[in-house]
This record gives C-alpha cells, sequence and structure tokens, in this order.
C-alpha cells in the first residue's frame, strides 16, 4: 500500500489539522458529500476534514482499493446516533500529496446531518470568513 495511504487512515479521523495538512498538496481540491462545491487550498481543507474528524465517531476504513496515484477508501462511522458509509476517493499528486479528495456518502438522513454538523462548527470557526474564498 501506497505510505500516504497509510498515513491517511492513521490521521484523518483523529481530526488533527497539522497531522491532516502534512498530507495535502498546497492547491489540493476537496469535494464534500454535503454539497456540490469543491474547496481548494491546503489550509482549508485541512481544517474542513479537521472539523469532520471531530464530527465522525466509530471511524473505521472497512476496505482500501487501489493501486499507484489513485484510491478509494470505503469507510464507516457515526454522526450522532445515525450510521454511515461513504467512500473516500483520492488522487495523489507526483509528490505523493493528496492532490485530489473527494468524499461520497450514504444514507441521505446522515449526509443531511452532516451538513448540519459541519455548519454549526464553520460559523464558530472565524478563519472560514477568509477561507469563503477557497469555495468554489
Amino acid at each position: 500500500m501506497h505510505a500516504t495511504i497509510e498515513r491517511m487512515q492513521e490521521v484523518v479521523a483523529k481530526g488533527n489539522e497539522d497531522d491532516i495538512k502534512s498530507l495535502l498538496a498546497e492547491d489540493v481540491t476537496f469535494q464534500p458529500p454535503t454539497y456540490w462545491a469543491t474547496w481548494t487550498g491546503r489550509e482549508p481543507v485541512a481544517a474542513v476534514l479537521g472539523h469532520v474528524g471531530q464530527i465522525f465517531t466509530d471511524f473505521r476504513y472497512r476496505r482500501i482499493m487501489g493501486d499507484g496515484k489513485d484510491w478509494a477508501l470505503e469507510f464507516q462511522c457515526k454522526i450522532g446516533d445515525l450510521d454511515c458509509v461513504g467512500v473516500d476517493l483520492i488522487t495523489l499528486n507526483d509528490a505523493d500529496e493528496i492532490q485530489h479528495f473527494e468524499v461520497v456518502m450514504r444514507p441521505y438522513k446522515t449526509v443531511g446531518a452532516l451538513r448540519d454538523a459541519i455548519m454549526q462548527r464553520v460559523m464558530t470557526d472565524a478563519r472560514f470568513l477568509k477561507f469563503k474564498d477557497a469555495m468554489s
């Protein structure tokens, strides 16, 4: 398995932004499951993923598929008392950093719970006033 993917398994669910940031390309793009938009840049993506890591509980990767630069990591977790299954779709760059990170999740009710929880956190995190320009 690729070293970046191994490290990702260790840090993403913990929500430590510095550890997450160390895996990301400077111009990383992130597509969340909660709305049709893309976050761009190491700082804002690490902040979003840090918050998500604090929202998810009982997080674990179930299966990992991929080779080279493209990976799919199937996970399960809880958001509140709701169960969730999802997939992290990861593309690495030539420096072995995460260049693109897309998340798909189900069921719909759980995605809504994640959206609500992340909005509560973002609304109280002043950095997101600056980061709003990182979303397209």
